[in-house]
């Protein structure tokens, strides 16, 4: 697993070659002892987070949505992606 940001204690991150499982376009989170798979519309796949990190995860992912598809695309693929800043 490849971090692809970092911020207010979340830290987001893809998986090469990660569509089997979940089909969709998705990043993986962790908030602490929490983690879930977001889909970059904003459907929890797995896991859970902390109401308060989810929304900010979902506002993030709107705000990067080329971005993270961007990078999802290269992962899936194998190859590297940039991390996105903040």
């Amino acid at each position: 697993m490849a971090e692809l940001s970092r911020f207010l204690g979340i830290i987001i991150s893809l998986m090469f070659f990660d569509n089997i499982k979940h089909h969709k376009p998705h990043v993986h989170v962790k908030y602490g002892e929490y983690e879930a798979s977001i889909a970059v519309d904003g459907e929890i796949l797995a896991g859970r987070l902390p109401s308060r990190q989810f929304k900010i995860v979902v506002g993030w992912l709107a705000t990067h949505q080329d971005e993270v598809y961007e990078a999802w695309n290269k992962a899936m693929h194998g190859k590297p992606f940039d991390k996105i800043k903040n």
